[in-house]
């Protein structure tokens, strides 16, 4: 393991570097069309969770905008692992990503004239709220000056880097003291999270958008948990009004799992503490995070 690396690591034609190295061409498509995907698998105490289930979502992803870098399941996986196993980290948040690259012929603007090309990084275990906010529940706003782009623009289950709506909510709610925003869509109905999927709780069943999102890995994980547990499920159109009436509100995120919210604009929940049913769903996902059958063991470098 080298200490550079530690912070902080990219992989890149083949080459493992400090991510403060690693670099694009100023006129990759990835970068001046966001025409690009990615995903992001967690390490946990020194293995992928659920990896299986990131790289088919990326592959799909990758389908869908006809991009393809030239290297299958199994490679990438194994890229990843030897990433993380140079860097030392046993909680880690690790990215893929297929960029449409440099367009190869001087002049042409057809997509299929581009190089798409490969590359990963990863950076200390990421939480997208922060531990000692989520401890006692965050406060979300919903925005109120942008609505989710819609689906028929920009498909929402492709995982991309397209946040102009999530940055402008994002601002706003940073503006009155929020953690993060909440977007609807043009129905009024709730979507999705810069990076999270949200839950509510109402007489002890969980309902959640189905419309207008990413269907989560950690989204799914929960969906399990409750099947597990026995507890009822409703996925379905959720309008902005049914939140604030629920019991309980949780986010899930590959970047700390479940995280209670205890606030949504003025509405505070469960008497401003994390739900019961919301810290059942938490404590189970770290134990399915420990179980071998969700478990990509990591070979770290001289052990």
């Amino acid at each position: 393991m080298s200490r550079e690396l530690a912070t902080g690591a990219a992989w890149m034609n083949g080459s493992i570097m400090p991510i403060s190295e690693a670099s694009i061409p100023v006129n990759d498509w990835g970068l001046i069309h966001s025409d690009i995907t990615y995903d992001v698998v967690p390490v946990w105490r020194g293995a992928f969770f659920r990896l299986d289930h990131y790289l088919e979502r990326f592959f799909r992803s990758m389908e869908t905008l006809k991009l393809d870098p030239g290297l299958g399941p199994e490679e990438i996986a194994g890229v990843l692992g030897e990433l993380v196993a140079a860097t030392g980290l046993r909680d880690a948040y690790v990215a893929m990503v297929t960029s449409r690259g440099v367009n190869m012929v001087p002049g042409s603007r057809d997509p299929r004239d581009c190089r798409n090309h490969f590359f990963a990084w990863c950076v200390p275990y990421i939480h997208v709220i922060r531990p000692e906010i989520a401890e006692h529940g965050a406060h979300v706003r919903v925005a109120k000056s942008v609505r989710r782009i819609p689906p028929a623009s920009v498909d929402p289950r492709v995982k991309n880097y397209q946040w102009g709506d999530f940055t402008q909510g994002l601002f706003e709610a940073k503006s009155v003291g929020a953690e993060t925003t909440l977007l609807l869509d043009t129905e009024g109905n709730l979507t999705e999270g810069p990076g999270f999927n949200v839950f509510l709780v109402k007489d002890g069943a969980l309902v959640t958008p189905d419309l207008g999102i990413l269907e989560g890995i950690s989204r799914q994980t929960v969906l399990d948990i409750a099947a597990e547990l026995g507890l009822a499920v409703d996925i379905r159109p959720v309008p902005l009004d049914e939140l604030m009436l629920a019991d309980e509100v949780f986010i899930t995120t590959s970047g700390g799992g479940v995280a209670p919210i205890t606030r949504v604009d003025d509405r505070v929940f469960s008497n401003g503490a994390p739900g019961e049913v919301t810290m059942r769903l938490k404590d189970a996902y770290f134990s399915w995070a420990e179980r071998p059958e969700h478990r990509t063991e990591i070979r770290y470098l001289n052990i």
